[in-house]
């Protein structure tokens, strides 16, 4: 299937730098009792606006959000003290594969179980359009949400991956798009992603004129991957506290401190890492808008494998210049392509060049990004988008290193790890 030797005499010469492990410092704010704080906040929610008897909907997403489990059982009994019966429903668009089950799943694989947080799961692709835009678009809502009488709707604020606003992904989106299941997020995305600034709010606002939300609960995460805030938000004042909080999170996401990269390594991309498989607010790679998302120049980006809970979704990968083998035999079509359909952006669903082990790929990303001039070669590794304290980075930025005040090197230059299949050993 490959020409490995046509790869291997185009890098012939090219010999692989050394590898430096090194910390990027990030600030670390983060929310110490994650359980008490939730406790407390839904206590003074119940004080003012009682729960008790309430058949209540909680929201949960296909993001991989900190300590998502822990989160939701926490709401689940925060709500039965206060006399609330409550339920969890999926709200992921299109996610897993569009099906009840494939839902449902995604749900499993984060540790949410009916079980795990002592409560009902109701997972169905079933919506009510609860009313409609002036333009005469139709607002899609999960049907038994709608038919609760409240729905606390959970998510993460944060950078979206394919625009900028003032409500990007957050808890607007949240009713917009993941309440809205396959059908609502397929009826916005025809809109294009250029409209979707200030469709996200309106389409919010209006389902908050007329869908029971009990509140919002925003979570805003740190560099770290650790809940940096958790803010109960009434419903009168959710989208102007979302703003708000966007602004916060832009500043506490993780970004790569170089000046300059000729290839960035990804380990592994996925649904559950970004929206967009690896982030544009860290690559500067958007198959939207790119001119909106400004990031260190990287010249070639090498993706060598997808997360175990993307569930062989590759949405993403067409933003990268080279892949594996492995990388595309563990592609599940349908659930690719759906989102992708969905999205309506077909960019992030090509296939770029595959070759054959992660040696050959970073091989041929390198022999691709060599300028004019003889120079070291600047390359990055990175685990994914999300895990970015630690990465590692070739002997040409040893002094770069050394002179950042929020770099540190923590070992010295090493060989890299490959097994006897050509395959990268994974980061500590």
């Amino acid at each position: 299937m490959f020409n490995v030797e046509a790869v291997r005499l185009a890098g012939s010469d090219i010999e692989l730098p050394r590898m430096i492990p090194i910390e990027q410092r990030f600030a670390a704010t983060a929310v110490e009792d994650l359980e008490g704080t939730i406790r407390s906040q839904v206590t003074e929610h119940d004080s003012t606006n009682p729960v008790s008897g309430k058949r209540i909907a909680i929201t949960a997403g296909s993001r991989g959000i900190a300590q998502l489990d822990r989160i939701v059982a926490t709401l689940v009994d925060a709500l039965v003290s206060c006399g609330a019966k409550p339920f969890v429903v999926p709200a992921m668009g299109s996610h897993g594969g569009g099906t009840a089950d494939g839902q449902r799943q995604v749900l499993a694989e984060y540790g949410i179980t009916e079980e795990s947080i002592g409560a009902p799961i109701v997972s169905s692709m079933e919506t009510v359009v609860v009313t409609e835009l002036p333009d005469g678009t139709p607002v899609h809502f999960d049907a038994e949400a709608a038919r609760a009488d409240g729905v606390v709707v959970l998510g993460r604020v944060k950078p979206h991956t394919d625009f900028r606003g003032t409500h990007e992904s957050g808890l607007a989106k949240m009713i917009a798009i993941g309440l809205g299941k396959h059908r609502g997020a397929a009826a916005l995305h025809r809109h294009g992603f250029e409209a979707f600034h200030s469709l996200i709010p309106a389409v919010a606002e209006a389902a908050l004129q007329v869908v029971p939300i009990e509140f919002g609960m925003a979570v805003v995460e740190n560099a770290y991957e650790r809940v940096a805030r958790l803010e109960l938000v009434q419903p009168g004042e959710l989208l102007e506290r979302e703003a708000e909080l966007l602004v916060a999170a832009k500043q506490l996401m993780p970004k790569l401190l170089m000046s300059d990269i000729d290839v960035l390594v990804v380990d592994e991309i996925g649904k559950d890492i970004s929206g967009a498989g690896m982030d544009p607010n860290i690559t500067g790679r958007s198959p939207v808008s790119p001119e909106q998302f400004r990031a260190v120049p990287i010249k070639r980006v090498v993706v060598l494998g997808l997360t175990e809970h993307t569930n062989g979704n590759a949405c993403g990968l067409g933003l990268a210049d080279v892949t594996t083998q492995r990388c595309v035999d563990q592609i599940e079509f349908g659930s690719f392509y759906t989102n992708s359909l969905t999205s309506g952006v077909p960019d992030g669903a090509r296939i770029p060049m595959a070759l054959a082990d992660d040696r050959d790929a970073i091989t041929a990303a390198l022999h691709m990004s060599r300028g004019p001039h003889d120079r070291p070669a600047k390359v990055v590794r990175i685990r994914n988008t999300l895990s970015m304290p630690h990465v590692e980075v070739s002997e040409a930025y040893a002094q770069e290193v050394a002179d950042h005040p929020d770099l540190t090197a923590l070992g010295e230059p090493h060989d890299w790890d490959f097994d006897t299949t050509g395959t990268l050993r994974p980061l500590p």
